[in-house]
């Protein structure tokens, strides 16, 4: 009991900084679910496409060796690329895969298809360009080893910190926009009703494509922050990522971005737990319990309302 206690604190960091990077691939989800009702399976691609991007940025740096690389104008350059790139990927993603759909009333199959086959698309595509074996991120250039804190005898390292500060920023911003800006009224009214919303003089065609635009951007900062807490990428690594990120919508209340970043932290931390305390075989099987029990016992996610009286953003 003593030996659990001792390593607790320390999972709960490191489930922490992985629940961040959920959770920001989750906004993702629950944003194109709270404005079109369907689910861009193509989003954990995305990520890893951020995750390329940011290793290809990265690469240069150190190529180039400009002056020594700190944290303070590396992460700006690593992530402001990923953002922009994957963010006009996801638009790309939304005009080619969805809107022939949807603007022709498809039921929610063929788009959920049509995302599958673009996830599938971006694989093979990545493979392709940039080989199947792992790229590896040399982030101890830019976060030595270490540079850690001792708080009360938790080890926390410096990267651990800016991995959940940057991404709670993020929320914050993603929420800030959301309500106190006339795109996210617009967004906020084409999610309650989309035909009313285009009657009022509001471009719907816009707003999907700037809403797509933002989840994606998320997803590609999110692709940067793992990257380098990982420290290798494949062109795989997003089915996965995506799936949970997808759990984590899910168990917050998919279309509530709070409860998205919610479900994030707290799955980061129960796979953290798991990967500790049961077998790091299984911290997949507790992913997926989790997402089956959610849907048994509340589906509408633990910071959700029920469908008919929630709102979607």
């Amino acid at each position: 009991m003593a030996d659990i206690l001792a390593i607790l604190p320390q999972q709960l960091v490191f489930g922490l900084s992985l629940g961040a990077v959920y959770g920001l691939i989750a906004l993702g989800y629950t944003m194109v679910y709270g404005v079109l009702s369907m689910i861009n399976f193509a989003h954990g691609e995305v990520f890893m496409v951020g995750a390329y991007i940011g290793w290809a940025v990265l690469t240069v740096l150190i190529g180039h060796a400009f002056g020594g690389l700190n944290p303070l104008w590396v992460l700006p350059v690593l992530l402001i690329p990923a953002m922009l790139l994957c963010g006009g990927l996801g638009v790309v993603i939304e005009r080619v895969a969805y809107r022939p759909l949807y603007a022709r009333g498809a039921s929610r199959l063929g788009p959920l298809i049509s995302a599958v086959g673009a996830s599938i698309v971006l694989q093979n595509a990545v493979m392709l360009s940039q080989g199947a074996r792992m790229k590896v991120y040399m982030t101890n250039l830019v976060f030595p080893a270490d540079w850690r804190f001792n708080v009360l005898g938790v080890s926390i390292s410096v990267l651990s910190i800016v991995i959940i500060v940057i991404s709670l920023l993020l929320m914050w911003g993603l929420v800030t926009l959301i309500q106190r800006t006339a795109l996210g009224r617009s967004i906020r009214a084409v999610a309650e009703d989309r035909e009313m919303a285009s009657v009022m003089g509001i471009d719907v065609g816009r707003v999907v494509s700037m809403t797509f635009f933002l989840g994606s951007a998320l997803g590609g900062a999110a692709g940067v922050l793992i990257g380098l807490y990982y420290t290798q990428i494949d062109f795989m690594m997003g089915y996965a990522a995506g799936l949970k990120a997808f759990t984590a919508a899910v168990l917050g209340g998919i279309g509530n971005i709070k409860g998205a970043m919610m479900g994030g932290l707290l799955l980061g931390v129960i796979e953290s737990l798991a990967s500790t305390f049961i077998n790091p075989a299984f911290k997949d099987v507790v992913t997926f319990a989790v997402l089956i029990l959610a849907l048994i016992f509340k589906p509408e996610g633990l910071f959700g309302e029920p469908l008919a009286d929630r709102e979607k953003i």
